[in-house]
């Protein structure tokens, strides 16, 4: 990993992303129900989802995945419109640790102020990704936080609702009742479908915690498509499913490494926790950014290298 430099504190938008972890239980099925659900996943998978990044040591997380160590995965749901590759307004560092059955999610807000690596600038942690794709995204969300990443996935926006509608809808836990995109959405238990989906994730004027509301929804949202994608029926919609994630997901994981994953760290969605980086906003040269203090990127920094340990 690259020497680190001293940290700096810091519509349609949203996540997306995902939910590869669906297709590790996917790939996990598909030696029981047969070689056309296998060999759809590993053609997807190979041939349109696969982009290496030079950041990641491919061969050391080989290392860490055989010997069932945490792994930490980059999730960025980027906003992709024609002509403009968009940002990552979405950013997950996603820890698994298959030895104690847990998983750990930290959201790092798009606005966080910090150097986007390979430009030696100061700017929002989410145009690394409009400077240098998902590759500059790695390097900087590294050298932000202090850490090594194992893999990533990229999802645009535009394949969520279509995800949601594939795996047959999923189920989320409202707390706080609000109107939304021609929505209303009461509390308690939601069935929710894809459209319903992306405008419960995009609220975030009505809630008093503002973008912090917004991320936990959106966390929400990642449990409910992992929890959905566990369920053995979903295997009769496969090849739904390896169509939307072939059209909207880019990974540097191969087929083998996500049957890996779906062998040694499936325990890990037994007990998820999550957790929302804060800071303090302020505007610098007419721009707001998010200043992140150097305490709460050292906490950050010791719960993703310390977790499990």
């Amino acid at each position: 990993m690259a020497n680190r430099q001293d940290r700096h504190k810091p519509k349609r938008k949203k996540w997306i992303w995902i939910t590869l972890i669906v297709l590790f239980v996917l790939v996990g099925l598909g030696t029981a129900y047969g070689y056309s659900i296998w060999h759809n996943v590993q053609s997807t998978v190979d041939k349109k989802l696969h982009k290496p990044v030079g950041g990641i040591d491919t061969e050391a997380t080989k290392k860490k995945v055989e010997k069932k160590e945490p792994i930490n995965i980059l999730l960025l749901g980027v906003d992709e419109r024609q002509y403009d590759k968009g940002r990552s307004d979405t950013m997950i560092v996603m820890t698994l640790d298959p030895a104690n059955d847990q998983m750990q999610m930290v959201s790092i807000p798009r606005d966080t102020r910090t150097e986007i690596v390979g430009r030696g600038t100061m700017d929002k942690i989410n145009h690394a990704y409009a400077f240098g794709d998902s590759e500059m995204s790695v390097d900087t969300v590294e050298n932000f936080l202090d850490i090594e990443l194992d893999y990533y996935v990229r999802m645009n926006m535009e394949g969520l609702a279509q995800l949601v509608n594939a795996v047959g809808g999923i189920t989320v836990t409202n707390d706080r009742a609000f109107n939304q995109g021609g929505h209303a959405f009461g509390t308690g238990e939601l069935q929710l479908n894809g459209k319903e989906v992306l405008a419960y994730a995009r609220m975030r004027k009505e809630d008093p915690q503002g973008d912090l509301g917004r991320n936990e929804r959106q966390r929400q949202v990642i449990q409910g498509i992992i929890n959905k994608g566990a369920n053995f029926n979903v295997v009769n919609k496969v090849d739904n499913i390896m169509d939307v994630l072939g059209d909207n997901m880019v990974t540097n994981m191969k087929f083998e490494d996500m049957r890996n994953l779906a062998t040694n760290y499936r325990s890990a969605r037994k007990d998820i926790s999550t957790y929302q980086m804060s800071g303090q906003g302020q505007r610098i040269d007419d721009t707001y950014y998010m200043l992140m203090s150097d305490e709460e990127v050292a906490k950050v920094h010791k719960m993703i290298t310390e977790y499990g340990s």
